[in-house]
């Protein structure tokens, strides 16, 4: 049967792009041929397994519940007595997924790590719409499942909603479609209900997209808001907007158009904050349906901190809708997944964009993007990118469908890939250190030592830097943070190399919880160990 490159002309893309591969930097690997759900939500935790979420009212996954876990479901129009996980845990050392049971729709919802390591995720559709869920992680061999709260839940109902944690461990909750306030869990700053965000009204239009805002928290300890094509600087304390930004040109950025936003990594002296957004879809495509309009390729980076900030603009090497943005141990930025055309929302895009973007901080405008290595499996709406311990990126989901489908020119993708820079090419084995000894538990400002190997002689500074593990959902990865912190140079001691560090300073500079603390020599990063930075 011949194929018809008019009628799948992503296929032709891939084919040209496939004949040069091999000169592009990166490699790929099949982890899982089935995971079961098409993770729309995607989480890793400190104990090195992987929470996967879906939505509920889906009809069947691809895994079942264990016998007698059924649940009763009136908003699913397919099951009623659904038996079916809708959400499942993968364990990165065996690749074995275990399901999950949720009880409400979780689509289009929130989350975010508390300060011990629980995973908060909050909101959702229909009876999933004012829930609070926590997932308390655990060893791989042990049982852990969603709780739902029964004493408590939101003060509004949320979809589409942000959640960003504090500088004192409480998570706000930003945004959601209809609910132009924001609420704090626990909600102690919220007594008497939630509290109006003008801002959110003020940038919705008749598509909407102000949905799942970009929120950053700035090393200040105000956050950085982002709807539609402006942002504002938010005093969370006072609950009060203190600064207004220049509008982003280049269309919409937020869903239904989204493209993506990360901070840089925060060091130095840390008080200097840089975000970037990138991409994004046409404005009308999405009340139009338009699947072939092409996707902005236009990126914004402003220094949210300064007194009189401005958008400094710079075009990617593709227009690129509903990718993610990963912050890798080394500063750098990773641009994955994602469209080419069309709009996120159910049968809304096409032309996938399959070659991932290295985005390099530090160098100067016209440098800064590099093209990595294609991969071959489209991942559009509903897709998530998430930085493993190990120094890989795991690649999740893809439905572009109101229902599981299998048999769509895009269909519901239930592998789990991997894809690794460069940094983790065979050529730099021999300069990739290995964390020998950290402390499992360090305060703001305390000095602690680091001690690492490395096969070849350590030349310059090796570098300890603090990721935390986000929310990846829609594009945007809630909660995302890279901060290096305060080292001097190494010096051998019996064998190995001892690093002296300094701890964060403050909750605003790196929130209360666990971070993958990696060491970084010449550009490659360990593998990280967990720490827990407490106040």
């Amino acid at each position: 049967m011949e194929t018809s490159f008019s009628s799948h002309p992503w296929l032709l893309i891939f084919i040209t792009l496939s004949t040069v591969h091999a000169q592009l930097p990166g490699s790929w690997e099949l982890l899982v041929s089935n995971a079961g759900v098409a993770s729309m939500h995607t989480a890793v935790t400190r104990f090195n397994t992987v929470v996967l979420l879906d939505r509920t009212n889906i009809g069947p996954s691809r895994k079942m519940l264990p016998k007698g876990h059924c649940r009763y479901d009136r908003h699913d129009d397919v099951l009623k007595k659904d038996c079916y996980a809708h959400s499942v845990v993968f364990d990165l050392q065996t690749n074995e997924i275990r399901p999950l049971m949720i009880l409400t729709d979780t689509w289009c919802s929130s989350g975010q790590f508390l300060p011990d390591g629980t995973l908060l995720q909050t909101g959702g559709d229909l009876d999933g719409f004012k829930k609070i869920r926590k997932f308390e992680p655990c060893e791989p061999d042990r049982f852990c499942d969603w709780v739902e709260l029964k004493d408590l839940e939101l003060i509004n109902g949320r979809w589409y909603a942000t959640n960003q944690i504090l500088p004192d461990g409480t998570v706000i909750i930003v945004g959601g479609r209809g609910t132009n306030t924001v609420e704090y869990y626990p909600p102690t700053k919220t007594q008497n209900g939630a509290v109006e965000l003008k801002f959110l009204a003020e940038v919705e239009d008749n598509q909407m997209d102000n949905l799942y805002p970009y929120v950053h928290l700035l090393p200040n300890s105000h956050l950085f808001i982002f709807a539609n094509n402006k942002a504002v600087m938010y005093d969370h304390e006072d609950n009060k907007v203190i600064h207004e930004y220049p509008e982003l040109l280049g269309g919409p950025r937020n869903y239904p158009s989204a493209g993506s936003s990360v901070m840089f990594a925060l060091d130095g002296d840390f008080k200097t904050a840089v975000i970037l957004i990138c991409g994004g879809a046409e404005y009308g495509a999405f009340i139009e349906r338009s699947t072939d309009t092409p996707a902005h390729g236009s990126c914004g980076r402003i220094i949210a901190t300064d007194q009189n900030p401005v958008w400094e603009m710079e075009d990617m090497p593709f227009g690129r809708v509903m990718g993610d943005m990963v912050m890798l141990p080394t500063g750098d930025v990773l641009i994955i997944n994602g469209a080419q055309s069309g709009t996120q929302g159910f049968e809304m895009g096409s032309n996938p964009c399959l070659n991932p973007v290295l985005y390099r901080p530090d160098q100067p405008i016209g440098l800064r993007f590099m093209t990595l290595n294609p991969g071959t499996v489209p991942r559009m709406y509903h897709s998530t990118a998430n930085l493993l311990p190990d120094g890989r990126v795991l690649l999740a989901g893809s439905n572009p469908h109101y229902l599981y489908n299998f048999a769509a020119e895009f269909p519901t993708e239930l592998r789990l890939e991997a894809f690794s820079p460069e940094y983790l090419s065979l050529d730099r084995a021999n300069i990739r250190p290995i964390i020998e000894g950290i402390p499992e538990t360090v305060r703001y400002g305390e000095a602690f030592d680091v001690f690492v190997t490395v096969p070849l002689p350590v030349v310059g500074v090796v570098e300890v830097n603090f990721g935390n593990a986000p929310f990846a959902t829609h594009s945007f990865s809630q909660g995302q943070r890279l901060v290096k912190l305060t080292v001097t140079p190494s010096v051998p001691v019996d064998g190995r190399y001892r690093i002296k560090c300094t701890a964060p300073p403050n909750g605003a500079v790196a929130p209360p919880g666990y971070y993958m603390a990696f060491a970084v020599n010449q550009g490659v990063p360990s593998v990280a160990r967990w720490v827990h930075l407490v106040p």
